[in-house]
């Protein structure tokens, strides 16, 4: 059931309004200028009923005799500078500063007084806030050079009187929670100045404010102030005298630039000092022309059709790796048990098929394990062992528990598709969307490098992969994204019903796509050892080109 107001026209206890809440039968209160929801008012540190205790005046009346011009010792604000923002104090019995009273305007005729009390550090409005300026827009005349804008009272006068009392300073109306609600109130007197300089205090809510107050105002107009530290505000610069540290953070206040946009005049020593990419080398000398190496901090796409070689080809890499650099290697192949994959790479070892039972046990014990200890006994490789899991975010925080965690620079992914089965929604592209999003987000946030295995889609027509089909990008199965979001696409060929032998174990890879050095095409062509189960690279370049002339590779 709805609860209803009961009550309106409230001040509120949060922004100060005087009269914008509207209280519930159930307790609950809504303020309509600050826009907050309060679940139980009476537990408010400052309860209506006492809220209103504190105004000595009915709303939109104004003691405009309440208190004196004075300095505000408290504060270590000069009598002239409280003046001329029109701010008195009221004393208490024993000569000290009771309250600050600061005036608010519509068209230059006051409408409210906003009263701080020193003691409780609480505040209370007589009459209106509505429709007001921001504090001392009175005071300065818009189209000026510099506006200040300030979190409070105090800081604006503060910031006034520590830039020589020469530059327009004023403050928001109701905390940094309502700052973009104020500026926009106000927004055609605050962009009529030709630089906004916001000086919000230096905590969490004081910088969101600022940078969001910045965001709605004209491009380049606004900069943002970053006070020394130690230093929560203007006015806490002013007590202790820092006055020329406040001008030079004031004068070299950054013009803000939503985040992710960089201003690169600004960059210079970046980009000169900017870190060397290494690349380690692929097997083949056909890749690595195309392809200057592997590079940490890139996502590599490898696909072919079904039964093509990917597995071999990928064992390869792993192999590689481990073999020819120092890193750390992760594994997650998701279609088979770990011990199979830990089988594939000892096999690259061996230059033999260790999977296999028959050829396995030609190999003694003591063989298997010194071979072992070669590749792994280092302690660099991390492999998945939790074979047809179906948790997408589990996989995710394995993924990045071997990079982070296990320190590995290279991880490889077998297959695309076993992540996208892993995810309950029915649409497989907008399922390899959010996972090739995830991974180019995994890539750029840790610079590890990712080797990815990926599927193509069936073809139309009476050939199909299986039969040497040319791949392009259009036939990587399920999303633009794969092609998009990786940095590399290496495409398997291979005619494995070629009745010429050497034809259906051959396998050529070719590049689709190269971020860092835009050369595709044909790289390459791998020849099956049936009896090692290893790659061998065709060096002969007149060969393979052959078989771009003829498709068919001759024996």
């Amino acid at each position: 059931m709805e609860s209803k107001f009961v009550k309106y026209h409230l001040p509120c206890p949060d922004c100060g309004s005087s009269d914008a809440l509207s209280k519930n039968e159930d307790g609950s209160a809504k303020c309509f200028s600050c826009d907050k929801f309060f679940p139980s008012l009476e537990r408010r540190t400052m309860s209506v009923e006492n809220y209103t205790k504190l105004q000595t005046t009915p709303p939109r009346q104004i003691n405009a005799h309440g208190g004196i011009f004075a300095k505000l010792s408290d504060r270590n604000i000069s009598k002239e500078t409280a003046e001329k923002y029109g701010v008195k104090v009221v004393f208490d019995a024993n000569g000290e500063i009771a309250q600050h009273h600061y005036p608010f305007y519509i068209n230059n005729e006051q409408s409210a007084n906003k009263i701080r009390y020193i003691k409780d550090k609480r505040f209370s409005f007589e009459g209106t806030i509505q429709g007001s300026g921001l504090f001392g827009q009175n005071l300065f005349k818009e189209g000026g050079k510099y506006l200040t804008i300030t979190e409070g009272e105090c800081d604006a006068m503060a910031a006034y009187e520590l830039l020589g009392s020469k530059w327009a300073v004023v403050s928001i109306k109701r905390g940094a929670q309502s700052a973009v609600k104020d500026i926009k109130e106000n927004i055609e007197y605050v962009e009529s100045f030709e630089n906004v300089v916001i000086c919000f205090d230096k905590d969490k809510q004081g910088i969101e404010a600022a940078k969001k107050v910045a965001s709605i105002l004209k491009p380049r107009k606004a900069k943002i102030v970053t006070l020394p530290n130690g230093y929560k505000d203007a006015n806490d610069m002013l007590k202790q005298g820092k006055h020329q540290d406040f001008t030079r953070a004031w004068w070299d206040a950054q013009t803000y630039t939503p985040s992710g946009i960089i201003r690169v005049s600004q960059k210079q020593k970046e980009f000169l000092a900017r870190e060397k990419k290494s690349s380690v080398p692929y097997p083949w000398n056909g890749l690595n022309k195309k392809l200057i190496g592997l590079r940490a901090g890139e996502l590599v796409t490898l696909t072919g059709g079904t039964g093509l070689g990917k597995s071999s080809i990928t064992r390869e890499l792993e192999h590689w790796l481990i073999n020819q650099t120092q890193d750390n290697v992760g594994i997650i192949a998701l279609e088979e048990d770990w011990r199979r994959t830990v089988d594939g790479i000892l096999s690259i070892e061996a230059n033999a098929r260790l999977y296999i039972d028959h050829i396995r046990e030609d190999y003694n014990e003591e063989t298997l394990i010194s071979m072992f200890d070669k590749v792994f006994g280092n302690d660099r490789v991390f492999v998945h062992a939790h074979f047809g899991t179906n948790d997408l975010d589990d996989i995710f925080s394995k993924l990045r528990y071997l990079i982070v965690g296990c320190d590995c620079k290279w991880v490889v992914v077998d297959h695309l598709h076993m992540l996208v089965s892993a995810m309950s929604e029915g649409d497989e592209r907008r399922a390899i969307d959010n996972i090739m999003t995830r991974l180019r987000s995994m890539v750029e946030e840790t610079g590890a490098g990712i080797i990815l295995v990926s599927h193509l889609r069936r073809i139309d027509g009476n050939k199909g992969h299986e039969n040497g089909v040319t791949v392009s990008l259009s036939h990587l199965r399920g999303s633009n994204s794969i092609a998009q979001l990786s940095d590399c696409v290496i495409a398997l060929e291979r005619n494995q019903q070629s009745e010429n032998e050497l034809e259906a174990r051959t396998t050529r890879l070719r590049v689709l796509k190269s971020r860092y050095t835009g050369d595709v095409g044909m790289a390459t062509a791998l020849v099956y050892d049936k009896d090692t189960g290893r790659l061998s690279e065709y060096e002969d370049d007149e060969l393979l080109h052959s078989h771009l002339d003829n498709d068919i590779l001759p024996l």
